[in-house]
């Protein structure tokens, strides 16, 4: 299973910004994809997950209500749309997937594949 992770950039405070992760391989019609970040000097955070096959998402308390995480099963794409972004979203986004799960879950080592990370910067 491979994971590409793409989209970051920089933003200024208030905008938007889409990552995208495209799974690629041996997956299975029932997995979890994750988003985690990493900030300098910090631990890798759970940000938002959501289950292929039932749709159902999970999101971190700092970031509900701004980002969305959805799928296009067809194209084995996750998004995670992020609005209203803030200096404190300034990350390494990573996506991560469950190839056996059916829950959407906060504990990273759940999590198998992980992809390259994708920078982004928010600049206030």
């Amino acid at each position: 299973v491979q994971l590409q992770a793409s989209g970051g950039g920089l933003v200024q405070a208030g905008g938007s910004l889409r990552l995208s992760c495209a799974a690629s391989g041996r997956t299975s019609s029932s997995y979890v994809m994750g988003w985690f970040r990493q900030a300098p000097g910090k631990e890798r955070e759970f940000v938002a997950a959501i289950v292929r096959r039932s749709g159902n998402t999970l999101y971190a308390d700092s970031v509900k209500g701004r980002f969305t995480i959805s799928r296009d099963n067809a194209k084995s794409i996750v998004y995670l749309q992020m609005n209203s972004l803030n200096a404190e979203d300034t990350a390494v986004y990573y996506c991560a997937l469950d190839l056996s799960g059916q829950y959407a879950s906060r504990d990273r080592y759940k999590y198998e594949y992980w992809g390259q990370g994708t920078l982004v910067t928010v600049s206030s």
